[in-house]
C-alpha cells in the first residue's frame, strides 16, 4: 500500500469545525510537505480550485499549479499528483507546464484529470461546463493531446474540443508524467478506461470499491489495453490510542454546527440526499466520502480494515485528516510501519 495526502488548499477538511489550524498559506502548506517528505509519504494529491468548497465560496483557497511548484522545489521524494481539469486550460499549454513541473520536480508529476463538477465555479472564472458525458470527452481529448506532445514533435491533432497544430514542445517531460483520472457514471468509466494509466475513486465500502476496481479492469480488458497501473481511494483517518477516543473524535467533527459558514450547504445536500442522518453527517462532514472507509479507531484496527481493501487490489490512500500536521505524523509513527 502507497500511502499519499491531500494538499490542504483549503485551510482544512471539515465542513463542521471553522479552525482547524490549517491555514490556508504557503507557510502552513509548505510544512506540510517539507514533513510528509520527511516522513517519507509516497504522494501528494494538490486539488485544483478556484472556490473553497470546503469552508465556504469566500473562503481563502490556494491555487494548484502554483503550489506545484513550490512544493517540487522544497521536498525530494513526494511525488506531486497535481489535479488538471480541462475545462480551464488549453491542452498545449498545460503540456508545456506539466513538463516544466517535471524538470522542477526530478521527474516527480503525476496528473489527476478531473472532468469538472461545480458549475457556478466555472461561470466565475470562465471554464467551460459542458454536460456531464461531453465533459468526459473533453478530457480524452485534452489527454489525447498531453501525451502527443510529450511524445513527438511537431505533433498535430483535430478533436470536437481541443485541437493543435504542428505544435512543438521542448523539452520533454524526463518522464511521461501517469494519468489519474475518477468517476462513477457509465460514460465516465467509460471514458476514464480508454485514456487513464490509473484510476482514483472516493472513499466506499470494500464492497464497492473491489467492485468498481473489478469493473475498471474488465473494461481496460475489453479494450485490449493493459492493466490500469495503480488504483486509489480517499479516505479520512482518525488513529488513537482507544477506539473511544477515535469515537470521540467523530463525533466532534461530524456534529453539524447551524451557525457554520457550511450550514445552508448541509441543508441543500440533506434535502436532495435520501440517506439516514447519521450517515449524512458522515458523508457532508468529509468531502469526497473520505469517513465511508470506516478508518477510525486504534492503529491495530484501523490497519486491519486497511487490509481488507487492500486484498481487493487498491494499493493508494489519499488521506485527509486534521490538523494535518499533527495527524500526519501519528500515522506515520502507529499505522503506517503496521502495513510496510
Amino acid at each position: 500500500m502507497r500511502f499519499g495526502y491531500w494538499t490542504p488548499i483549503y485551510g482544512g477538511f471539515l465542513r463542521n469545525v471553522g479552525d482547524e489550524g490549517m491555514a490556508a498559506t504557503w507557510d502552513y502548506v509548505s510544512g506540510v510537505a517539507k514533513q510528509a517528505d520527511r516522513l517519507g509519504y509516497d504522494l501528494t494529491l494538490i486539488p485544483e480550485l478556484y472556490l473553497n468548497d470546503r469552508k465556504g465560496s469566500d473562503a481563502p483557497v490556494l491555487e494548484a499549479w502554483e503550489l506545484a511548484a513550490a512544493i517540487a522545489a522544497v521536498t525530494e521524494h513526494t511525488e506531486i499528483l497535481l489535479a488538471v481539469r480541462p475545462g480551464f486550460h488549453l491542452p498545449a499549454l498545460a503540456a508545456k507546464r506539466a513538463a516544466t513541473l517535471d524538470e522542477i520536480s526530478g521527474g516527480r508529476l503525476a496528473l489527476n484529470v478531473v472532468s469538472a463538477w461545480w458549475a457556478d465555479e466555472a461561470k466565475q472564472y470562465g471554464g467551460v461546463f459542458s454536460e456531464h458525458d461531453e465533459r468526459y470527452i473533453q478530457s480524452e481529448e485534452f489527454v489525447t493531446i498531453l501525451n502527443g506532445l510529450w511524445r513527438e514533435t511537431p505533433y498535430s491533432y483535430q478533436g470536437k474540443y481541443f485541437s493543435v497544430d504542428g505544435t512543438t514542445l521542448e523539452p520533454k517531460p524526463r518522464r511521461k508524467p501517469p494519468i489519474y483520472a475518477g468517476g462513477e457514471s457509465e460514460g465516465g468509466r467509460s471514458a476514464i478506461a480508454q485514456f487513464a494509466d490509473s484510476y482514483v475513486m472516493h472513499g466506499g465500502s470494500v464492497t464497492e470499491i473491489a467492485e468498481s476496481i473489478a469493473d475498471m479492469a474488465r473494461r481496460r480488458e475489453a479494450l485490449a489495453k493493459p492493466p490500469l497501473e495503480e488504483f486509489g481511494m480517499s479516505a479520512y483517518i482518525i488513529v488513537r490510542d482507544t477506539e473511544e477516543e477515535a469515537l470521540r473524535e467523530l463525533d466532534r467533527i461530524t456534529t453539524v454546527d447551524p451557525n457554520s459558514r457550511g450550514y445552508d450547504s448541509y441543508l441543500e445536500f440533506t434535502q436532495h440526499s435520501q440517506l439516514s442522518i447519521e450517515l449524512s453527517r458522515r458523508e457532508y462532514s468529509v468531502g469526497t466520502r473520505g469517513l465511508r472507509p470506516n478508518f477510525v479507531g486504534t492503529a491495530e484496527q484501523v490497519a486491519d480494515r486497511i487490509r481488507e481493501y487492500e486484498a481487493t487490489g487498491l494499493g493508494l490512500l489519499l488521506i485527509q485528516s486534521s490538523p494535518l500536521h499533527e495527524e500526519l505524523e501519528r500515522i506515520a509513527e502507529t499505522l503506517i510501519p503496521l502495513l510496510k
